[in-house]
Parts: structure tokens; C-alpha cells; sequence
């Protein structure tokens, strides 16, 4: 097979999970798992590791990859409570975030010690924010629904890729070091950020 192919295996259930769990084999070298924000579980694992390796793992992990598939089921319900955001209040957010992104992005790099380039605002529905290898920023402007620090951990890590793009020990290292409470503003996040995400108009 060809270094870095992936290839759907087909699907499986694992006793303690709710849903079915598909199976992607890829390059990669250890055994994963992801839950999307439709609550789909997708395991991950290299080409020629064993099926019993894999529902071993999956086992192991039953009981908080079912918090997630929860969890993801209770944010769409949640999300269509709230129903979707209007074309103008994301206007509105953009408007909001061209003022004040640009000022924490400012401040993080003085702290940081870098420079970067353009900085772009964008109406996103799966990323935060992202660094280009020329130092490029986008954000998604519903960080402006996000509480003040959740907006700031996401510029701390951005800007954090100046120095280290990628996400090694160095690089959390060095965000630790900026934003120490960055752990509960990512959970936040992943909690709560989801509910934003869904209630993108389109």
C-alpha cells in the first residue's frame, strides 16, 4: 500500500459504545480514537495492527468515548434549541472580532516575542483559529461568543506556531509558559465551543 493511504475497514460494535465504530487503517504508528460532533466514533490504527489489539483499546476507552457520543448528542440538541445564528449577527461578530482579535493578537506577540502577518477573520465550522508557516493568522469570528480568556488561549497557541509549527513538547512548553490556564480554556472549547459550531446559518 502506499505510505500514508487511508483505507475504511468497515464498521463494528464495542460493548459499553452506543453507536457503531468505523474503522480507518492509516500510516500511523499507534491505535486512536475520535468522536465528531455528530457523535460518529472512529477508530484509527495502522495497517497490519490486529483487530483484537484494536477492540482491546476501544474497550479500554469505552466508558469515555461514550461521555463523548453523549455529549455530542446533547450539543445538537442544545444547538437546535438555539437555533442557528443569522447571517447578521455573524456579521456582527466579524465586525466585532476585526476590532478586538488584532489587539490580543498584538499583546500575545510582544509577550511571545514574534511577528506575524495578516491577520484574517473568517466564518468557520470546524477551526479556531490557524498559523501559516508565513505567519498568516485566521480566526473564526465566533470566538466573539467565547468567553475573553477562551479567545485569548486561542491566540496564545496560534501565535505559538511562530516558534513551533507543530504540536510538540516544545511548542505546549511554550504555550504553558503564556497562557498557563490554557488546559481549561481548550476543555471549554471542546464543551462548549461545539454548541457555537453548530449554530453556524448554512
Amino acid at each position: 500500500m502506499t505510505k500514508g493511504k487511508v483505507v475504511f475497514a468497515g464498521t463494528f460494535r464495542v460493548e459499553s459504545i452506543s453507536v457503531p465504530v468505523q474503522l480507518i487503517r492509516s500510516g500511523r504508528k499507534t491505535i486512536g480514537v475520535k468522536v465528531d460532533q455528530k457523535g460518529v466514533v472512529t477508530a484509527q490504527a495502522p495497517y497490519l495492527a490486529k483487530e483484537a489489539d484494536i477492540l482491546a483499546f476501544l474497550s479500554q476507552h469505552a466508558d469515555r468515548i461514550e461521555q463523548y457520543v453523549q455529549r455530542s448528542r446533547m450539543a445538537a440538541r442544545q444547538s437546535e434549541d438555539a437555533g442557528r445564528f443569522a447571517a447578521a449577527e455573524l456579521e456582527h461578530m466579524a465586525q466585532q472580532a476585526v476590532q478586538v482579535i488584532p489587539q490580543r493578537v498584538a499583546y500575545y506577540a510582544r509577550l511571545l516575542g514574534v511577528t506575524y502577518g495578516r491577520i484574517t477573520i473568517r466564518n468557520q465550522k470546524s477551526r479556531w483559529g490557524s498559523c501559516s508557516s508565513k505567519g498568516n493568522l485566521n480566526f473564526n469570528c465566533l470566538l466573539m461568543a467565547a468567553p475573553a480568556e477562551v479567545l485569548d488561549s486561542v491566540v496564545a497557541h496560534e501565535l505559538c506556531h511562530r516558534k513551533h509549527m507543530d504540536h510538540s513538547k516544545a511548542f505546549y512548553a511554550e504555550l504553558y509558559k503564556l497562557f498557563p490556564d490554557y488546559d481549561r480554556c481548550s476543555r471549554w472549547l471542546k464543551e462548549q465551543g461545539v454548541l457555537l459550531m453548530r449554530r453556524m446559518t448554512g
